[in-house]
Protein backbone atom coordinates (compact mmCIF):
# COMPACT_ATOMS: atom_id res chain seq x y z
CA UNK A 1 0.00 0.00 0.00
CA UNK A 2 1.33 3.45 -0.47
CA UNK A 3 2.39 5.51 1.58
CA UNK A 4 0.06 8.22 2.29
CA UNK A 5 0.23 11.74 3.98
CA UNK A 6 -2.25 14.74 3.87
CA UNK A 7 -2.16 18.23 4.27
CA UNK A 8 -3.97 21.29 4.67
CA UNK A 9 -2.33 23.64 2.10
CA UNK A 10 -0.19 21.90 -0.01
CA UNK A 11 2.52 23.74 -2.92
CA UNK A 12 3.92 21.94 -5.64
CA UNK A 13 6.92 23.36 -6.62
CA UNK A 14 9.29 25.52 -4.10
CA UNK A 15 10.57 28.14 -6.36
CA UNK A 16 9.82 32.13 -6.21
CA UNK A 17 6.23 31.50 -6.17
CA UNK A 18 6.13 28.52 -3.72
CA UNK A 19 8.27 29.92 -0.93
CA UNK A 20 6.36 33.14 -1.52
CA UNK A 21 2.88 32.00 -0.60
CA UNK A 22 4.14 29.34 1.74
CA UNK A 23 5.95 32.03 3.72
CA UNK A 24 2.89 34.92 3.42
CA UNK A 25 0.65 32.15 4.63
CA UNK A 26 2.47 31.49 7.84
CA UNK A 27 3.14 35.71 8.03
CA UNK A 28 -0.43 36.19 8.15
CA UNK A 29 -2.02 32.79 9.76
CA UNK A 30 -1.01 34.46 13.11
CA UNK A 31 -1.21 32.37 15.71
CA UNK A 32 -2.87 30.20 13.84
CA UNK A 33 -1.73 26.77 13.06
CA UNK A 34 -2.17 26.14 9.23
CA UNK A 35 -0.92 22.89 8.00
CA UNK A 36 1.25 23.65 4.63
CA UNK A 37 3.74 21.36 2.68
CA UNK A 38 5.56 22.32 -0.13
CA UNK A 39 6.45 19.45 -2.90
CA UNK A 40 10.40 20.54 -4.63
CA UNK A 41 13.54 18.41 -5.65
CA UNK A 42 15.87 20.73 -6.20
CA UNK A 43 18.73 21.80 -3.35
CA UNK A 44 19.43 24.55 -4.74
CA UNK A 45 17.23 28.11 -5.19
CA UNK A 46 18.40 30.47 -7.87
CA UNK A 47 17.77 34.22 -8.10
CA UNK A 48 16.91 33.87 -11.64
CA UNK A 49 16.77 37.61 -13.02
CA UNK A 50 20.20 37.84 -12.37
CA UNK A 51 21.22 35.19 -14.96
CA UNK A 52 21.31 38.18 -17.54
CA UNK A 53 24.04 39.88 -15.27
CA UNK A 54 26.04 36.82 -14.80
CA UNK A 55 26.84 36.12 -18.46
CA UNK A 56 27.70 39.94 -18.82
CA UNK A 57 30.40 39.47 -16.21
CA UNK A 58 28.38 41.50 -13.60
CA UNK A 59 27.65 39.54 -11.22
CA UNK A 60 28.42 36.34 -9.70
CA UNK A 61 26.83 33.44 -10.11
CA UNK A 62 27.38 32.27 -6.24
CA UNK A 63 25.13 35.22 -5.14
CA UNK A 64 22.40 34.00 -7.25
CA UNK A 65 22.03 30.87 -5.32
CA UNK A 66 20.96 29.97 -1.96
CA UNK A 67 19.81 26.64 -0.70
CA UNK A 68 16.63 25.55 -0.60
CA UNK A 69 16.47 24.51 3.24
CA UNK A 70 17.23 28.06 4.36
CA UNK A 71 14.44 29.68 2.73
CA UNK A 72 11.52 26.91 3.08
CA UNK A 73 9.58 29.05 6.17
CA UNK A 74 9.37 27.77 9.35
CA UNK A 75 6.56 25.04 10.52
CA UNK A 76 6.45 24.41 6.96
CA UNK A 77 7.26 21.21 5.77
CA UNK A 78 9.60 20.15 2.77
CA UNK A 79 8.67 17.00 0.93
CA UNK A 80 11.63 16.39 -1.11
CA UNK A 81 9.87 14.62 -4.07
CA UNK A 82 8.67 15.05 -7.54
CA UNK A 83 4.95 15.21 -8.51
CA UNK A 84 4.48 12.55 -11.03
CA UNK A 85 0.37 13.05 -11.19
CA UNK A 86 -2.22 15.05 -10.08
CA UNK A 87 -5.37 13.60 -9.27
CA UNK A 88 -7.87 16.56 -8.37
CA UNK A 89 -11.21 14.79 -8.72
CA UNK A 90 -9.74 12.64 -5.14
CA UNK A 91 -7.27 15.62 -3.85
CA UNK A 92 -4.22 14.05 -4.13
CA UNK A 93 -0.90 13.84 -5.61
CA UNK A 94 1.74 11.05 -6.29
CA UNK A 95 4.74 11.13 -5.95
CA UNK A 96 8.09 9.67 -7.71
CA UNK A 97 8.50 8.07 -4.58
CA UNK A 98 5.46 6.29 -5.38
CA UNK A 99 3.89 8.00 -2.17
CA UNK A 100 0.72 9.43 -2.11
CA UNK A 101 -0.42 13.09 -0.54
CA UNK A 102 -3.75 14.74 -0.08
CA UNK A 103 -4.66 17.95 0.15
CA UNK A 104 -7.62 20.38 1.20
CA UNK A 105 -6.23 23.52 -1.11
CA UNK A 106 -3.17 22.69 -3.70
CA UNK A 107 -1.43 25.89 -5.06
CA UNK A 108 0.52 24.74 -8.09
CA UNK A 109 3.70 26.29 -9.20
CA UNK A 110 6.44 24.37 -10.81
CA UNK A 111 7.34 26.42 -13.48
CA UNK A 112 8.45 25.89 -16.57
CA UNK A 113 11.16 23.45 -17.88
CA UNK A 114 13.98 24.31 -20.67
CA UNK A 115 13.50 22.28 -23.95
CA UNK A 116 16.96 22.08 -25.38
CA UNK A 117 15.87 19.08 -27.34
CA UNK A 118 13.21 21.12 -29.32
CA UNK A 119 16.10 22.22 -31.81
CA UNK A 120 17.99 20.20 -33.48
CA UNK A 121 21.70 20.02 -32.57
CA UNK A 122 21.35 22.17 -29.54
CA UNK A 123 21.09 19.24 -26.70
CA UNK A 124 24.78 18.09 -27.95
CA UNK A 125 26.45 21.76 -28.93
CA UNK A 126 25.00 24.12 -25.52
CA UNK A 127 27.80 25.25 -23.31
CA UNK A 128 30.56 24.71 -26.34
CA UNK A 129 31.78 25.83 -29.12
CA UNK A 130 30.46 29.13 -28.70
CA UNK A 131 26.57 28.17 -27.85
CA UNK A 132 25.44 29.93 -24.93
CA UNK A 133 22.58 30.58 -22.48
CA UNK A 134 21.65 32.35 -19.82
CA UNK A 135 18.42 30.76 -19.17
CA UNK A 136 20.31 27.76 -16.92
CA UNK A 137 23.22 28.66 -14.16
CA UNK A 138 25.09 25.50 -15.92
CA UNK A 139 25.69 27.55 -18.65
CA UNK A 140 25.33 31.46 -17.89
CA UNK A 141 28.92 31.76 -16.99
CA UNK A 142 29.59 30.33 -20.24
CA UNK A 143 28.27 33.39 -21.75
CA UNK A 144 30.41 36.02 -20.28
CA UNK A 145 33.22 33.31 -21.47
CA UNK A 146 32.32 33.58 -25.34
CA UNK A 147 31.72 37.59 -24.76
CA UNK A 148 35.28 38.08 -23.83
CA UNK A 149 36.87 36.05 -26.77
CA UNK A 150 35.08 38.04 -29.25
CA UNK A 151 37.76 40.12 -31.41
CA UNK A 152 37.16 42.29 -34.76
CA UNK A 153 35.16 40.69 -37.09
CA UNK A 154 33.02 38.73 -34.89
CA UNK A 155 30.03 37.51 -35.45
CA UNK A 156 26.66 36.91 -32.47
CA UNK A 157 23.81 36.22 -32.81
CA UNK A 158 20.82 36.18 -30.32
CA UNK A 159 17.59 34.23 -30.35
CA UNK A 160 14.35 34.46 -28.97
CA UNK A 161 11.58 31.72 -29.23
CA UNK A 162 7.95 31.80 -29.46
CA UNK A 163 6.36 32.41 -26.51
CA UNK A 164 5.58 32.19 -23.88
CA UNK A 165 8.96 32.01 -21.93
CA UNK A 166 10.57 33.38 -18.93
CA UNK A 167 11.59 36.98 -19.02
CA UNK A 168 10.59 37.81 -22.26
CA UNK A 169 13.24 40.65 -22.19
CA UNK A 170 16.14 38.54 -21.19
CA UNK A 171 17.10 37.46 -24.82
CA UNK A 172 17.76 41.23 -26.17
CA UNK A 173 19.27 42.05 -22.61
CA UNK A 174 22.39 39.88 -23.32
CA UNK A 175 22.63 41.13 -26.97
CA UNK A 176 22.79 44.46 -25.51
CA UNK A 177 25.15 44.02 -22.89
CA UNK A 178 27.64 42.25 -24.88
CA UNK A 179 27.42 45.14 -27.65
CA UNK A 180 28.37 47.64 -25.25
CA UNK A 181 31.32 45.27 -24.20
CA UNK A 182 32.26 45.46 -27.74
CA UNK A 183 31.46 49.16 -27.71
CA UNK A 184 34.15 49.19 -24.87
CA UNK A 185 36.29 47.21 -26.63
CA UNK A 186 36.11 49.75 -29.74
CA UNK A 187 35.28 46.96 -32.35
CA UNK A 188 32.08 47.26 -32.21
CA UNK A 189 31.93 48.79 -35.29
CA UNK A 190 33.81 45.96 -36.61
CA UNK A 191 31.54 42.97 -35.45
CA UNK A 192 28.06 41.99 -37.05
CA UNK A 193 25.49 41.17 -34.07
CA UNK A 194 21.97 39.76 -34.99
CA UNK A 195 18.51 39.59 -32.97
CA UNK A 196 16.55 36.80 -34.54
CA UNK A 197 13.04 36.78 -33.02
CA UNK A 198 10.38 34.13 -33.47
CA UNK A 199 8.00 37.61 -32.90
CA UNK A 200 7.21 40.74 -35.37
CA UNK A 201 8.51 43.31 -32.75
CA UNK A 202 11.23 44.07 -30.56
CA UNK A 203 8.84 44.17 -27.42
CA UNK A 204 4.68 43.65 -26.45
CA UNK A 205 4.32 46.97 -25.61
CA UNK A 206 4.44 49.46 -28.22
CA UNK A 207 5.62 52.17 -26.38
CA UNK A 208 9.19 50.28 -25.02
CA UNK A 209 9.40 48.48 -28.50
CA UNK A 210 10.02 51.70 -30.28
CA UNK A 211 12.49 52.92 -27.44
CA UNK A 212 14.26 49.26 -28.00
CA UNK A 213 13.99 49.82 -31.86
CA UNK A 214 16.52 52.82 -31.27
CA UNK A 215 18.87 50.75 -29.09
CA UNK A 216 19.49 48.17 -32.06
CA UNK A 217 20.15 51.19 -33.95
CA UNK A 218 22.50 52.32 -32.17
CA UNK A 219 24.28 49.63 -31.86
CA UNK A 220 23.60 48.34 -35.18
CA UNK A 221 22.45 45.40 -34.19
CA UNK A 222 20.59 43.58 -37.19
CA UNK A 223 16.69 42.66 -35.95
CA UNK A 224 15.62 39.69 -38.06
CA UNK A 225 11.89 39.30 -36.87
CA UNK A 226 9.79 36.13 -37.37
CA UNK A 227 12.90 33.83 -37.41
CA UNK A 228 12.95 31.21 -35.23
CA UNK A 229 15.73 29.04 -34.48
CA UNK A 230 15.21 25.19 -35.37
CA UNK A 231 18.98 23.96 -35.63
CA UNK A 232 22.30 24.03 -35.00
CA UNK A 233 25.63 22.81 -35.52
CA UNK A 234 28.02 24.35 -33.04
CA UNK A 235 31.23 22.31 -34.87
CA UNK A 236 30.30 24.25 -38.13
CA UNK A 237 29.15 26.80 -36.02
CA UNK A 238 26.45 27.79 -37.89
CA UNK A 239 22.48 28.43 -36.73
CA UNK A 240 19.55 27.53 -39.14
CA UNK A 241 16.18 30.00 -38.89
CA UNK A 242 12.92 29.11 -40.29
CA UNK A 243 11.09 32.04 -41.36
CA UNK A 244 7.10 32.39 -39.84
CA UNK A 245 5.66 35.32 -41.68
CA UNK A 246 6.04 37.45 -44.52
CA UNK A 247 6.60 36.47 -48.17
CA UNK A 248 9.27 34.21 -46.90
CA UNK A 249 7.35 32.13 -44.68
CA UNK A 250 8.86 28.47 -44.62
CA UNK A 251 12.44 29.78 -45.98
CA UNK A 252 15.42 28.54 -44.13
CA UNK A 253 18.39 30.89 -43.54
CA UNK A 254 21.59 29.92 -42.00
CA UNK A 255 24.17 32.31 -40.48
CA UNK A 256 27.57 31.47 -39.12
CA UNK A 257 28.22 32.42 -35.66
CA UNK A 258 31.45 32.99 -33.54
CA UNK A 259 28.39 33.40 -30.37
CA UNK A 260 25.21 32.30 -30.17
CA UNK A 261 23.28 32.86 -27.17
CA UNK A 262 19.70 30.94 -27.13
CA UNK A 263 17.09 30.93 -25.63
CA UNK A 264 15.32 27.47 -25.56
CA UNK A 265 11.68 26.61 -26.16
CA UNK A 266 9.73 26.72 -22.70
CA UNK A 267 6.78 25.28 -21.58
CA UNK A 268 5.27 23.96 -18.74
CA UNK A 269 6.49 20.02 -17.01
CA UNK A 270 4.87 16.99 -18.71
CA UNK A 271 3.11 16.13 -15.43
CA UNK A 272 1.31 19.41 -15.37
CA UNK A 273 0.47 19.37 -19.23
CA UNK A 274 -0.92 15.66 -19.30
CA UNK A 275 -3.04 16.65 -16.11
CA UNK A 276 -6.61 17.49 -16.24
CA UNK A 277 -5.45 20.68 -14.23
CA UNK A 278 -4.29 22.05 -17.43
CA UNK A 279 -6.15 23.72 -20.50
CA UNK A 280 -5.47 22.92 -24.18
CA UNK A 281 -1.80 24.94 -24.18
CA UNK A 282 -0.92 22.69 -21.40
CA UNK A 283 -0.98 25.44 -18.50
CA UNK A 284 -2.65 25.26 -15.30
CA UNK A 285 -6.52 26.70 -16.36
CA UNK A 286 -7.07 29.62 -14.09
CA UNK A 287 -8.98 32.54 -13.71
CA UNK A 288 -6.78 35.55 -14.96
CA UNK A 289 -7.76 37.89 -11.79
CA UNK A 290 -8.22 35.54 -8.95
CA UNK A 291 -5.67 32.88 -9.85
CA UNK A 292 -8.42 30.37 -9.15
CA UNK A 293 -8.63 26.77 -11.02
CA UNK A 294 -11.44 27.07 -13.89
CA UNK A 295 -12.78 23.59 -12.93
CA UNK A 296 -11.29 22.82 -9.39
CA UNK A 297 -12.13 25.37 -7.06
CA UNK A 298 -9.58 24.46 -3.78
CA UNK A 299 -6.65 24.96 -6.59
CA UNK A 300 -5.12 27.72 -7.37
CA UNK A 301 -1.88 28.10 -9.51
CA UNK A 302 0.84 31.37 -10.35
CA UNK A 303 3.68 31.81 -11.73
CA UNK A 304 5.51 31.04 -15.07
CA UNK A 305 2.39 27.72 -14.94
CA UNK A 306 -0.35 29.37 -14.42
CA UNK A 307 -2.69 29.96 -17.93
CA UNK A 308 -2.71 33.94 -17.11
CA UNK A 309 -1.53 35.97 -19.89
CA UNK A 310 0.88 38.15 -18.21
CA UNK A 311 4.68 38.32 -18.46
CA UNK A 312 6.22 35.43 -17.39
CA UNK A 313 8.37 37.72 -14.42
CA UNK A 314 9.10 37.49 -10.61
CA UNK A 315 7.81 40.63 -10.45
CA UNK A 316 4.53 39.15 -11.57
CA UNK A 317 4.64 36.47 -9.10
CA UNK A 318 5.19 39.13 -6.24
CA UNK A 319 1.66 40.67 -7.43
CA UNK A 320 -0.34 37.43 -7.74
CA UNK A 321 1.03 35.64 -4.48
CA UNK A 322 -0.70 38.28 -2.15
CA UNK A 323 -4.15 37.33 -4.40
CA UNK A 324 -3.29 33.65 -3.78
CA UNK A 325 -3.09 34.37 0.08
CA UNK A 326 -5.96 36.46 0.42
CA UNK A 327 -8.14 33.89 -1.70
CA UNK A 328 -6.95 30.77 -0.28
CA UNK A 329 -7.86 32.16 3.24
CA UNK A 330 -11.26 33.58 1.84
CA UNK A 331 -11.78 30.12 0.79
CA UNK A 332 -11.08 28.47 4.27
CA UNK A 333 -13.00 31.27 5.97
CA UNK A 334 -15.99 30.92 4.14
CA UNK A 335 -15.62 34.21 2.08
CA UNK A 336 -16.13 35.61 -1.21
CA UNK A 337 -13.02 35.39 -3.86
CA UNK A 338 -10.92 38.74 -5.31
CA UNK A 339 -10.09 39.35 -8.71
CA UNK A 340 -7.26 41.18 -7.73
CA UNK A 341 -4.29 40.91 -10.00
CA UNK A 342 -4.24 42.89 -12.96
CA UNK A 343 -1.47 41.41 -14.80
CA UNK A 344 1.03 43.44 -13.58
CA UNK A 345 4.72 42.53 -14.96
CA UNK A 346 8.10 43.97 -14.82
CA UNK A 347 11.20 44.02 -17.16
CA UNK A 348 14.51 45.53 -16.13
CA UNK A 349 15.46 46.39 -20.21
CA UNK A 350 19.81 46.16 -19.33
CA UNK A 351 20.12 48.47 -22.40
CA UNK A 352 23.92 48.86 -21.76
CA UNK A 353 26.44 48.44 -18.49
CA UNK A 354 24.76 50.72 -15.77
CA UNK A 355 21.64 51.98 -18.06
CA UNK A 356 18.44 50.29 -17.86
CA UNK A 357 14.37 51.12 -19.06
CA UNK A 358 12.26 49.86 -16.20
CA UNK A 359 9.30 48.42 -17.93
CA UNK A 360 5.93 48.26 -15.85
CA UNK A 361 2.73 46.51 -17.72
CA UNK A 362 -0.83 45.17 -17.04
CA UNK A 363 -3.15 43.34 -19.28
CA UNK A 364 -3.36 44.61 -22.65
CA UNK A 365 0.07 46.24 -22.65
CA UNK A 366 -1.19 49.31 -20.32
CA UNK A 367 1.73 50.83 -19.25
CA UNK A 368 2.14 51.59 -15.48
CA UNK A 369 5.01 52.89 -14.03
CA UNK A 370 5.45 52.41 -10.41
CA UNK A 371 7.59 56.10 -9.97
CA UNK A 372 6.60 59.62 -11.91
CA UNK A 373 9.38 59.33 -14.22
CA UNK A 374 9.66 59.35 -17.94
CA UNK A 375 9.07 54.96 -18.25
CA UNK A 376 11.30 55.58 -21.67
CA UNK A 377 14.15 56.58 -20.31
CA UNK A 378 17.46 54.60 -19.73
CA UNK A 379 18.41 55.29 -16.14
CA UNK A 380 21.33 54.39 -14.07
CA UNK A 381 19.09 54.61 -10.97
CA UNK A 382 17.05 51.44 -12.69
CA UNK A 383 20.34 49.69 -12.75
CA UNK A 384 20.59 49.76 -9.19
CA UNK A 385 17.20 48.58 -8.82
CA UNK A 386 18.08 45.89 -11.10
CA UNK A 387 21.17 44.90 -9.76
CA UNK A 388 21.20 46.15 -5.79
CA UNK A 389 17.34 46.86 -5.17
CA UNK A 390 15.46 44.10 -6.83
CA UNK A 391 17.96 40.85 -5.53
CA UNK A 392 17.93 42.29 -1.59
CA UNK A 393 14.12 42.80 -1.79
CA UNK A 394 13.67 39.34 -3.52
CA UNK A 395 15.75 37.66 -0.52
CA UNK A 396 15.15 39.26 2.44
CA UNK A 397 11.37 40.48 1.63
CA UNK A 398 9.59 38.57 -0.75
CA UNK A 399 10.80 35.20 0.27
CA UNK A 400 9.88 36.25 3.71
CA UNK A 401 6.21 36.25 2.77
CA UNK A 402 6.32 40.44 3.32
CA UNK A 403 3.31 41.80 0.88
CA UNK A 404 3.54 45.52 0.87
CA UNK A 405 5.00 47.37 -2.76
CA UNK A 406 5.20 50.62 -4.23
CA UNK A 407 1.90 50.88 -6.09
CA UNK A 408 2.02 51.05 -10.12
CA UNK A 409 0.26 53.90 -11.46
CA UNK A 410 -2.49 53.08 -13.21
CA UNK A 411 -3.64 56.27 -14.56
CA UNK A 412 -0.01 57.04 -16.44
CA UNK A 413 -1.12 58.32 -20.27
CA UNK A 414 1.80 57.58 -23.02
CA UNK A 415 2.60 60.48 -24.46
CA UNK A 416 1.79 60.23 -28.33
CA UNK A 417 3.95 58.55 -30.77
Amino acid sequence: MANTQHHRILIVGGGTAGITVAASLRRKAGGKDLDIAIIEPSESHYYQPAFTLVGAGAYPLDKTRRSESSLIPSKVEWIRDTVTSFEPNNNQVTLSSGGLVGYDYLVVCPGLVLNWENIQGLAETIGKNGVCSNYSPDYAPYTWECVQKLEKGAKAVFTQPPMPFKCPGAPQKIAYLAADHLRKKGILDDCDLYFCNHGPAMFGVPLFARELDKVVARYGIHANFQHNLIAVDGEKKQATFEVVGGEKTGQKITLDFDLLHVTPPQSPPEVVKSSPLANETGYVDVHKHSMQHTQYKNVFALGDAGSTPNSKTAAAIRKQAPVVVKNLLHLIGGGELEEGYDGYGSCPLTTAYGKVIMAEFVYGGKVTPTFPLDPRKERWMNWWIKTTGLPLMYWHYMLKGHEWFFTHNTDYVEPSA
